[in-house]
């Protein structure tokens, strides 16, 4: 099945993810010392940066007109909305860096080669970085989900201070509110 227009989507026909409690160990976490290759050909480890640190992670965005993973992608709970909550990080962009996030990122298992294409489709001011072999997704002991036999990220956002891991949003539905649900935890704490 082609999939449809990736922005506009009906929540309320989307089944939201549960909070399986498997973030739960994120908060006070160090990041580990592992190098991602990023969509501006960077290699960046999050734990080396300083200051404050917005990352926020999804399954896969899809591309306009191609057939989805699954023909029942949309009904998988917290697969549907990596595009609409990808552009959401781009609209704020400017808002997040001013309320103090030092550095913003997408985070997927997708390929380097894949985002840096959506990157430039969909006009991204922040890099997305490629977990492809999972390294990162296992140090921390990422929430996954296997689909179509691959290991896909749960939806969520990381605030990172100086390294380690201050606050999870888990689960993220709707995907498209997450930038400005981090936006308002930014300004309420302040960095």
């Amino acid at each position: 099945m082609a999939q449809s227009n990736l922005l506009e989507v009906d929540w309320s026909k989307i089944p939201a993810p549960e909070d399986d409690g498997a973030a739960v160990h994120l908060a006070g976490t160090m990041i580990p010392p592992v190098t991602l290759l990023a969509t501006d050909d960077r290699s960046v480890t999050l734990s080396a940066l300083a200051g404050r640190t917005v990352v926020f992670a999804y399954p896969r965005t899809g591309e306009p007109g191609k057939i989805s993973l699954v023909d029942d992608w949309d009904m998988v709970p917290g697969a549907r909305g990596c595009t609409p909550q990808t552009c959401s990080f781009r609209d704020l962009f400017a808002e997040l860096k001013a309320a103090g996030a030092n550095h913003v990122f997408g985070l997927s298992t997708q390929d380097n080669v894949y985002q840096t294409e959506m990157a430039s489709r969909l006009h991204l001011p922040f890099p997305v970085l490629s977990d492809e072999k999972l390294v990162l997704s296992r140090a921390l002991k990422l929430p996954t989900m296997q689909v179509a036999g691959l290991t896909l990220i749960k939806r969520l956002a990381l605030i990172v201070d100086d390294g380690r891991i201050t606050h999870v949003f888990y689960p993220v539905f709707p995907p498209d509110r997450n930038a400005g649900d981090v936006l308002a935890w930014l300004r309420e704490n302040p960095a």
